[in-house]
């Protein structure tokens, strides 16, 4: 079984976002850059299944600048056994990444396409359900568990997927789409000899022209702010006063 594995450059999550002095964007100048945390989760949950003898090969790709190769050749040292970049320097928006992934499922032809639920920059939560319908694939968002075997009929996956009410569990005929919600699985560490040979493994390079996808962004950045800083809570001395913050102050009664 072949596994398609889609990671984002982002910046690292424990880097202090900079805004721009001119409010154009956000400010990238010698800021720490990582792969997202969630796409962390699914290469883990990729290289869990070429473990168990589930998977046969796991193909890493990503859609961005050419220093998204940094992230690509984490996901080679995590497992993946080659990868492919989709370089582009626009920003690219959730629909055309969708649509570009479309391009390498047809050429790839995976049985199991795996992502992360969200990014952390954009926080759309949208890639995986457009390629699933692009694809004409089942979708399992927001997976706890992936299980193959044991119940589950040959040529299908079980996904039990987070929801608001608890946790529902869903049968999907593969090819199929998994998105990753964080208690799926904890991400191992790359170690020194699998980083070393990760430079040895292959990755291609597409462009969005061969994949006939225009990235052309629809949207227009308008201004970007800090956010807020958060003033210090206070003590009330009683009920009575809580009310009467709450009515003249905040103004939320």
């Amino acid at each position: 079984m072949k596994v398609l594995v889609a990671v984002k450059r982002v910046i690292d999550y424990n880097v202090k976002i900079r805004v721009k002095p001119d409010h154009s964007d956000v400010d990238l100048t010698n800021v720490k850059m990582a792969m997202n945390p969630f796409c962390e989760i699914a290469v883990e949950e990729a290289v869990r299944l070429k473990e168990k003898g589930i998977a046969t090969e796991i193909v890493a790709v990503t859609v961005g600048p050419k220093a998204s190769q940094e992230q690509l050749r984490t996901a080679l040292a995590l497992g993946a056994d080659r990868a492919i970049h989709v370089e582009t320097d626009e920003r690219v928006e959730s629909l055309a990444v969708a649509k570009l992934l479309k391009g390498v499922v047809d050429e790839e032809q995976p049985d199991l396409v795996i992502l992360g639920k969200q990014a952390i920059d954009t926080d759309n939560n949208q890639t995986g359900q457009m390629l699933a319908a692009l694809s004409g694939m089942g979708q399992g968002t927001f997976a706890s568990e992936v299980a193959f075997g044991d119940g589950v009929e040959e040529g299908e996956i079980r996904v039990t997927r987070e929801i608001d009410g608890g946790l529902q569990t869903v049968a999907l005929k593969l090819p199929a789409v998994v998105t990753t919600d964080l208690r799926l699985n904890e991400p191992r560490y790359a170690k020194l000899p699998d980083i070393m040979k990760a430079k040895k493994k292959p990755l291609d390079t597409r462009t969005p022209e061969a994949l006939g996808v225009t990235v052309a962004s629809g949207l227009s950045l308008l201004k970007v702010e800090t956010p807020a800083e958060r003033k210090g809570g206070i003590k009330v001395g009683s009920v009575d006063e809580l009310i009467d913050k709450l009515k003249n102050e905040a103004k939320v009664l």
